[in-house]
């Protein structure tokens, strides 16, 4: 079992930052990926950004390119998002997850395994 704890949610302006983590802990999750997805009101679950726990392989979704920074603290067993230039589109849960899959880069949910509990992130215009 791996098990994931998301922080850094909250309310920001247009144009503001954020910088959501996960802690991850438990059996070998560093035989994991890890991946940030999101999840607006009455829209399905979407991919926003990937990273081997080696930091060999990061993978963005278009919507957030140059905007977003997926990083890892393998000391603090942490994964995090840096967001910046956030827009009200940008608004929605987000949560982490672990994924034993390694390629083609797993952008689906259901190729993930373990999930945090989410975040709340909400962007005002």
């Amino acid at each position: 079992q791996v098990q994931l704890v998301e922080s850094g949610g909250g309310l920001v302006q247009a144009g503001g930052s954020l910088k959501l983590s996960c802690a991850a802990s438990g059996r070998a999750f560093t035989n994991y990926a890890m991946g940030w997805f999101r999840q607006a009101p009455g829209k399905e679950r979407e991919f926003v950004a990937h990273i081997k726990w080696t930091g060999s392989r990061i993978y963005y979704a278009d919507s957030v390119k140059g905007r977003f920074t997926i990083s890892r603290d393998t000391a603090k067993n942490t994964v995090y998002l840096q967001m910046n230039s956030l827009k009200p589109e940008d608004t929605a849960v987000y949560y982490c997850a672990a994924t034993s899959r390694a390629f083609p880069v797993p952008t689906r949910p259901n190729e993930y395994v373990y999930w945090g509990q989410g975040t709340q992130v909400t962007v005002s215009s």
